[in-house]
């Protein structure tokens, strides 16, 4: 099963994907009436929501990180926080910047 492992580089991989499913559960949710073509053009013209988008879509993060370190699997929970960081860097970036 997916959660037994327990390595630093699918943590890692994990943690660069599970954003991207956050985003579009996210985009499913509160913004269902544009295409995936018209989001991305919306987000163009109104940046400051890029942070917004980033900060919810880390929540997909935040459970994984969760699920893995309540089953001690540490060495994934890093991969997981790791690239967590780096996207919530990025998410301050955008808004300060």
């Amino acid at each position: 099963m997916i959660f037994k492992k327990d390595n630093f580089l699918f943590g890692t991989l994990l943690g660069l994907f599970a954003p991207g499913i956050g985003f579009l559960l996210y985009k499913f949710v509160k913004f269902k009436e544009f295409s995936l073509k018209d989001m991305f053009q919306y987000l163009k013209e109104n940046p400051n929501l890029i942070s917004v988008f980033i900060s919810v879509s880390l929540l997909a993060n935040a459970v994984l990180f969760t699920l893995y370190i309540n089953s001690r699997k540490d060495q994934t929970a890093k991969g997981i926080f790791m690239i967590t960081l780096v996207y919530a860097l990025v998410a301050m970036a955008f808004k300060y910047f």
